[in-house]
């Protein structure tokens, strides 16, 4: 997008000037970029001291009052124009449990009353923010909580679970229901006798959870009771900086929802599970009145050719990353959430939409804080975005980006098939063609001699230059559940099938080289009774049925028995990609819809000698040669024994229909 230059103060005054709030988009450029980390509320018994950054304001204020929504000002206080755009003011009295609003007139018009974007406790609703003392909202314990030891990102295996899916359930035996609190509960049980809640995670084996948005967003009334008909994603952000006040057990006070969440993070740690968030920072949910718009209008925005909002979110705008005010929101932002909420990892909704330059820094600042903090994303863009592909934070830039992670939709479509095409099959349902896509997520997106890289569904070149940038997946929030997916692509298959099918697609994500991800609710065949898009469907749609826990509690097994085996041998998460070339060999196989490979040589330090993977997507058995002596099945179709279910020797072998099978030799 051309864009204009602007050589003097004047020039923007005389821009300013316009009938429109916001400016020609190269004004944004001449803006003074502030790099205190001061903006916001900076709080002590004695005094309170507010700082704003906006430079095209002519005027600012604060407002207080005595509720969060509501009631006249206690008293307004002007704000004080210093240098690099920021404006302050200092009350010098102990105003803990006050709310406050900033305003800023521009071009002679006072425009709303909003939070500032630093705002880090706010009341019902997110309309104010709230003067609170952090130190009280911190749960007993709290100064010793300590994030779980993770030696390496590949040892990872992520569950991602919205808040209110774990516990809305009646069948959930959680008191808190849709609450952080919920996730706090331990002994609960289904009335089938099943452990539900935190139990089951810690049973299941995974090593994070990652929270669907969990910051403060604008589509549930945080005023109303809690309504299992009134639901959301999330993925509209109101207040970067704080808990929705929907899953506390008081939305009026700021401090509690605060509390709650350090109170959720701390038994996850406890329990051994680190915790990731979900953060939305390429849009808000909504545009010309959102708190960044209403404070400095445009600028952290990018705009398109005609000078309106641009929109690669899909969802009315999308955030400017690249500048310089923008980025250091983000940074600020994710390592405030690291620091005061001791979180372990921040997943980025369409990452593609920011640039690289930011994601790198926002991985350099979290590893200052700790490096085991892993940092991933969506590695692409819904719309078309005035930023350069060459800039942006996309899947085939992801090997340019330091310690960042993308999600492979080239593993998950091959698994199951084009996901805007339900009806579509995949490996797993018996669709040829999709062996090399397969292979190349078993190799986490790397280079590997034996990938013809000309074969893949979407990427004809690897985009990951270690391992741990690679997400494999089956399934998340998006779209069908996996369940759904193989009932809509394979209404031939018998259950038994379908059940065999999606054995096999969670055995090849986690024993594929990266990072493992299971859409919670998986290893019991979750269903939204075939809804693709449950974003503000009912508790009844996006619930876990705990029920399904006791009826089907071989897949149960099976998924629990996959992390315990992936845990247990170091081989199937090695470190790097060169260590991948080394140990790892794809069988030369003329079937279609047939997979296997070796891992040899002890790789990473892995107790079994050689170790034998396959996967067969077709609907019959497969007879095939393998490498000679004498192999134990530790992983069949239905049951999962590293100490062996069988022994296969002679040089062949033959596989069930829509199985995997993991063999090894000591």
């Amino acid at each position: 997008m051309k864009r204009l230059q602007v050589f003097t103060l004047v020039f923007i005054t005389l821009l300013m000037s316009c009938k429109t709030t916001m400016p020609i988009v190269g004004a944004y450029d001449a803006y003074p970029v502030y790099t205190g980390t001061d903006l916001g509320l900076t709080w002590s018994p004695g005094k309170s001291v507010f700082k704003l950054w906006s430079p095209p304001a002519e005027e600012a204020r604060i407002l207080f009052y005595a509720d969060g929504q509501g009631g006249s000002p206690l008293k307004t206080l002007p704000l004080k124009k210093g240098k690099k755009g920021v404006w302050s003011a200092t009350v010098k009295e102990n105003i803990e449990g006050q709310f406050y609003a900033f305003q800023v007139k521009i071009k002679g018009q006072w425009l709303a009353e909003v939070p500032d974007p630093y705002a880090k406790a706010v009341g019902v609703n997110g309309k104010r923010g709230m003067v609170v003392d952090p130190a009280k909202t911190n749960p007993s314990g709290w100064d010793n909580d300590r994030r779980p030891v993770l030696k390496n990102y590949t040892d990872i295996v992520i569950y991602e679970l919205h808040v209110r899916d774990l516990s809305s359930d009646d069948n959930s035996g959680i008191r808190n229901k849709g609450k952080f609190l919920g996730l706090t509960e331990t002994g609960t049980r289904s009335k089938e006798g099943e452990a539900t809640g935190i139990d089951h995670l810690v049973d299941l084996g995974v090593t994070h959870v990652h929270l669907l948005p969990s910051y403060d967003y604008l589509s549930i009334d945080e005023s109303k009771p809690y309504d299992p008909k009134v639901y959301n994603w999330g993925y509209d952000p109101q207040n970067y900086n704080v808990p929705e006040g929907s899953y506390a057990t008081n939305a009026e006070n700021g401090a509690v929802r605060i509390r709650e969440f350090k109170q959720m993070v701390k038994a996850l740690h406890d329990k051994g599970i680190r915790v990731i968030l979900d953060v939305v920072y390429n849009h808000t949910g909504v545009t010309e009145a959102s708190n960044f718009n209403q404070l400095v209008p445009g600028y952290y925005y990018r705009q398109n050719e005609k000078g309106g909002f641009s929109d690669a979110s899909a969802c009315g705008n999308e955030t400017a990353s690249e500048r310089a005010m923008m980025r250091k929101f983000i940074v600020e932002s994710v390592k405030y959430w690291a620091t005061e909420y001791h979180l372990d990892g921040f997943r980025f909704d369409l990452m593609g939409i920011h640039d690289m330059e930011t994601m790198n820094e926002v991985s350099r600042e979290l590893r200052k804080i700790d490096p085991s903090i892993f940092v991933y994303g969506e590695g692409w863009t819904a719309g078309a975005s005035p930023l350069p592909d060459e800039r942006k934070a996309i899947k085939k830039n992801t090997h340019l980006m330091e310690n960042v992670a993308a999600f492979s939709d080239d593993m998950r479509d091959g698994i199951k098939g084009h996901v805007f095409h339900p009806e579509q099959k995949g490996f797993v349902s018996g669709l040829a063609g999709l062996e090399e896509s397969v292979k190349f997520g078993v190799v986490a997106s790397t280079q590997h001699p034996q990938v013809n890289y000309q074969k893949i569904n979407y990427s004809q070149a690897p985009w990951a230059k270690e391992p741990h940038q690679t997400i494999n997946y089956a399934s998340c929030h998006d779209n069908h559940t996996l369940w759904d997916r193989l009932a809509i692509s394979a209404p031939e298959a018998s259950e038994a099938n379908r059940i065999r099918m999606h054995k096999l697609a969670g055995a090849m994500v986690l024993t594929s080289q990266g990072v493992a991800f299971l859409h919670a609710g998986v290893e019991l065949l979750r269903t939204k009774k075939g809804e693709e898009n449950s974003y503000k469907s009912p508790d009844d749609i996006n619930r876990l049925d705990w029920s399904r826990k006791a009826k089907h509690k071989d897949v149960y097994t099976y998924f629990k028995g996959l992390i315990a085996l992936r845990k247990n041998h170091p081989a199937l998460r090695m470190t790097s990609a060169e260590m991948i070339r080394k140990h790892l060999k794809f069988l030369e196989l003329s079937e279609s819809n047939l997979v296997a490979y070796t891992i040899s040589g002890n790789a990473n330090g892995d107790s079994w000698k050689e170790i034998l993977v396959v996967f067969n997507g077709n609907p019959g058995d497969k007879k095939f040669e393998i490498p000679g002596g004498k192999w134990t099945v530790a992983v069949n179709g239905n049951q999962i024994n590293e100490q062996g279910l069988d022994s296969i020797g002679n040089g062949s072998m033959s596989i069930p229909p829509y199985t995997a099978m993991v063999l090894y030799q000591q």
